[in-house]
């Protein structure tokens, strides 16, 4: 009897915005059943409405309790984003993110597997070796790991991780927002909900522990409002599988 191929798809959401975490998403499902994907419109999370995604990611939920599918979620807090951004920058976190999520799904699975990564560097090769890097027994034998820029558009498998990592964000965003009790918006510089919410979230006293300290619109506001320096956190060690 033939070894099952499954095919796996990793993807981010969340690298951008001034609040909340960056979640990264993975998908995994047999071979045979990419045609479901299809069917069920699974792409890029960012082709959909806020309702399609919840609606997609219950379907996808159900179908891991229903069949041999395998989701996973990796949620990265600002302060480690912070940590980053102070020290070797965003895409490496990235890179950790993305091995360990793998390691976790590798684990799992010992057969053959087509990986395919929505790519967080200009470099795509550059990317798919840094993680290869990282991975526990690897190379194996049978699997295959690429990246691809849009790979979230172009690849079935990819997009469902999109909309995985999506819609984990867009809740803890709402849990958060239901904490505060204050609307915050999506967390992105370029939302008018976000940034009204900043004043509250930025106080000379105290930023916010959900605010990522080291962006720009931080900086910004922080050199409107005060005259002290900008607080700086202290760095949290290293991110590789430390999440």
């Amino acid at each position: 009897m033939s070894e099952i191929m499954r095919i796996v798809g990793v993807d981010e959401a969340g690298r951008g915005p001034v609040l909340g975490p960056l979640v990264v998403g993975l998908l995994s499902i047999p071979n045979s059943d990419e045609t479901m994907l299809t069917e069920q419109n699974i792409s890029d999370s960012k082709h959909h409405s806020a309702k399609i995604r919840e609606e997609q990611y219950d379907w996808i939920l159900q179908m891991s309790e229903d069949r041999d599918w395998y989701v996973d979620t990796i949620v990265c807090p600002p302060n480690k984003i912070d940590t980053a951004v102070y020290g070797e920058g965003l895409n490496l976190l990235e890179v950790d993110l993305f091995a360990a999520v793998l390691n976790r799904h590798n684990a799992e699975f010992s057969t053959l597997c087509d990986i395919t990564l929505d790519a967080c560097d200009v470099n795509e090769q550059r990317f798919t070796n840094r993680i290869s890097e990282r991975l526990n027994d690897w190379p194996r034998k049978g699997c295959s790991i690429s990246s691809e820029h849009k790979a979230d558009a172009n690849h079935r498998i990819v997009g469902g991780a999109s909309i995985v990592a999506k819609v984990v964000r867009d809740r803890i965003m709402k849990e958060l927002q239901v904490e505060l009790g204050f609307e915050i918006g999506s967390g992105y510089p370029s939302d008018p909900t976000t940034i009204k919410a900043l004043p509250e979230l930025i106080r000379e006293e105290a930023i916010h522990p959900d605010v990522r300290w080291s962006w720009a619109t931080v900086e910004r506001f922080w050199e409107k409002h005060y005259s002290s320096p900008l607080p700086k956190r202290q760095p949290t060690g290293t991110t590789l599988f430390s999440l």
